[in-house]
């Protein structure tokens, strides 16, 4: 009976691990999507020597492709999957944000209620609020700035520990008069979330977020480290070879950066801020809305996210790291498109992969000048010239040998992902522009005189500093 039981208890777990690769599986995206995707993924890990990345894409609102490139541990030699859980670090705060916003909502606290209320004992607890904790204008002092990690961090600590050393400090500034990134914030987050709702945080986050959206990969690092399953993280000193990470002990990592899931889950939780289907519509409002400081200055950040742009789009967004794990969600909220991006080296480009994968499934809104400049690029990128555009001195520039080393150099980069104006002047007469022009593993920068008739003076292109 009792090989019977073991024998049914090792099926019951292969049936499970195959259901859930399964459902970690999707690939619906436009083929030559998922080639560009593939190709910026491949072409960023070449050049920064990462070991894996995982990656999910969301168009229109849903998921439509996941895939993982590389090794996910290298010795022995294991290859990346879509059901492999990796650290998503940071991007863990913009749960615990959630939870404050979903506390709120059942009334149970306010984003402007003072921390000392829930947490006592804290520097200026009546004075510093949650919304300041939650946006890294509080002033409490980060008790992990570092990339790496120190030898104290790998034995187990506990919140309270870290808040006793750490946000009992005088603060380093006036509650709302800067904004400085800090862990710490997110610690004392957790625990108000936990005195307001009367259960453990990773408990009310699987009942209110995880267990609704189907998260099932979800895994917390402050109570367990991750398993031979999940992906290895990596180093390097310097620039040497790839070394095994060493581990967090437990505890440093609650509220702040404990979540371990996969990019297909982490994708689930991006259509949701996409639909703004779990939180009521002034929960996303409030975390959308970039923080102002006392004197009116932006702060970039909203609350458990950064608020920016990528290419002229609403972007929101925010990286993860811990020791040997680097991570990046861009979401652009209003174009219906995320990109999640996991990986298990350190400085590993997992913004790189998602921005610019992120920029090319949304696509370029091409200004009149980008788009004939663009035309012209393709026409070179072939040894084709309409010197009907060009002034004298330009037609002269291109002679046979500059068209050729322009179509031999510049035609086996292929399709740019990405094609922008980033500047504009008159100097001589004439309208200067720049461009860049993105590629997987390069960037170039191409420069424009052209006359008020429209003839062009100037068309050169050089590699990007």
């Amino acid at each position: 009976m009792f090989k019977i039981r073991i024998a049914l208890g090792v099926l019951l777990s292969v049936c499970a691990v195959c259901a859930r690769t399964a459902a970690q599986a999707v690939d619906t995206i436009d083929p030559l999507m998922k080639a560009r995707v593939d190709a910026i993924a491949a072409g960023v890990m070449e050049q920064r020597g990462v070991p894996s990345a995982s990656v999910a894409v969301v168009q229109s609102g849903k998921l439509v492709y996941t895939h993982a490139y590389g090794r996910a541990h290298i010795d022995p030699d294991k290859a990346a999957t879509s059901d492999i859980r990796y650290s998503i670090g940071s991007i863990s705060k913009q749960f615990t944000a959630a939870a404050i916003l979903l506390l709120q909502e059942e009334g149970k606290l306010e984003l402007d209620d003072p921390v000392g209320k829930y947490v006592p004992g804290l520097t200026r607890g009546d004075d510093v609020t949650i919304r300041q904790i939650l946006s890294h204008t509080s002033g409490y002092q980060d008790y992990w700035p570092e990339d790496y990690l120190m030898k104290p961090m790998e034995q187990p600590t506990t919140a309270q520990e870290i808040l006793d050393r750490w946000a009992k400090k005088p603060l380093d500034f006036e509650p709302g008069t800067q904004w400085q990134y800090s862990n710490t914030n997110y610690v004392v987050a957790g625990l108000i979330v936990e005195k307001a709702s009367g259960q453990k945080l990773m408990d009310f986050l699987e009942e209110h977020i995880f267990h609704p959206l189907q998260m099932r990969s979800v895994w917390d690092l402050d109570e367990a480290k991750l398993t031979q399953t999940d992906a290895t993280p990596y180093i390097r000193f310097a620039l040497g070879p790839l070394r095994q990470a060493p581990r967090e002990g437990l505890g440093w990592l609650f509220a702040a950066g404990e979540l371990a899931m996969t990019a297909h889950d982490l994708a689930l939780w991006d259509e949701s801020l996409i639909a703004r289907s779990l939180l009521k519509p002034e929960s996303y409002q409030e975390m959308f809305t970039e923080v102002k400081l006392k004197d009116g200055k932006g702060t970039h950040y909203g609350l458990g996210v950064f608020v920016g742009d990528l290419d002229g789009r609403r972007d929101i967004s925010h990286g993860g790291e811990v020791t040997g794990f680097v991570s990046d969600n861009e979401v652009l909220v209003d174009d219906g498109v995320a990109l999640a991006v996991l990986t298990n080296h350190m400085a590993s480009g997992a913004a790189q992969i998602a921005r610019l994968s992120a920029s090319t499934v949304a696509g370029q809104k091409r200004t009149a000048a980008e788009e004939e400049t663009l035309a012209m690029y393709r026409s070179l990128q072939k040894g084709e010239l309409d010197r009907a555009r060009l002034a004298p001195n330009l037609d002269a520039y291109f002679d046979t040998q500059a068209v050729a080393d322009f179509k031999n150099s510049l035609g086996p980069l292929g399709e740019p992902l990405t094609f922008q104006q980033t500047e504009m002047s008159l100097r001589g007469g004439m309208t200067f522009r720049s461009f860049r022009i993105v590629y997987p593993t390069r960037t170039l920068r191409l420069t424009t005189y052209t006359y008020p008739e429209g003839k062009l003076e100037q068309f050169l292109v050089y590699p990007q500093e």
